[in-house]
């Protein structure tokens, strides 16, 4: 595959992945989906490859979830909603190697679950964290809602995503959300050590501990697939264009007047 929307790189053990859209603070379509897939099963299925590392390029953005402007109504790619977002959500749950999220900036909405669905999560302290789902008519029916609770607690969960508040990095650690935040100049140099460490350890003894801290929550995938249903469902509704309408004219959207 010729990759247009992510970069790809091995280097010393480390499989390093960046979505590159950074005009659209690297926002996915349907085609960074399809390449993220790709570079997930390439990079963990290559034995010289200890560990992975998930990235946005540029400083602004680690990735602020589905591209709006490949948004109407359905995304632009295959899969129930448009984008096979259930495959890539699988793929980073699914390879025997740990994938590390390092987020330098925002990680919003899609991002967000991204950045959840990862092993381990090494933020910058300009990162921030946060949920839009309600504010433009969407939400994520799965791994987005029930995962995160598991991690942050049904309480926080439920703040995240009916208020859709931005949190700093130092509130995202606290409530579980990230590993370790460090100053922004220092991010690569703390990824690369968390990197060389794993790196020493026994990659059979982590797929193995990787499948079985899976086992426990696989059973969040059968919700996302009935969730991605309703969901498309719900993007065909005008409330829930509304709330695309409304991001791309910058506005407040006015979703209770299609409220049915």
């Amino acid at each position: 595959m010729q990759y247009e929307d992510i970069l790809f790189e091995v280097a010393d053990g480390v499989a390093t992945i960046a979505i590159n859209r950074p005009k659209v603070m690297n926002a996915f379509r349907g085609r960074t989906c399809e390449e993220l897939i790709h570079a997930f099963n390439r990079a963990g299925w290559d034995k010289s490859v200890g560990v992975i590392v998930l990235t946005g390029t540029g400083d602004r953005a680690f990735c602020t979830g589905g591209d709006q402007s490949a948004h109407d109504g359905n995304y632009d790619g295959r899969g129930i909603i448009g984008l096979p977002v259930e495959e890539l959500q699988s793929i980073i749950r699914e390879v025997p190697k740990p994938v590390i999220a390092r987020v330098q900036g925002y990680a919003i909405g899609g991002g967000n679950v991204l950045a959840t669905l990862c092993d381990l999560t090494i933020a910058s302290e300009r990162a921030q964290f946060g949920q839009v789902g309600p504010k433009v008519g969407s939400v994520d029916p799965g791994f987005g809602t029930a995962y995160l609770a598991r991690i942050v607690g049904e309480k926080k969960a439920r703040e995240i995503w009916y208020l859709c508040r931005r949190y700093t990095a130092q509130e995202a650690m606290a409530m579980g959300l990230v590993n370790c935040v460090v100053p922004h100049d220092q991010l690569d140099a703390e990824v690369a050590r968390w990197c060389a460490e794993i790196l020493e350890r026994s990659p059979t003894a982590i797929a193995i501990a990787k499948r079985s801290f899976n086992a426990d929550s696989d059973s969040i995938r059968g919700i996302s697939g009935m969730g991605m249903q309703a969901l498309t469902m719900y993007y065909a509704s005008e409330e829930s264009q509304e709330g695309v309408r409304a991001f791309n004219e910058k506005r407040k959207p006015d979703f209770r007047r299609y409220q049915k």
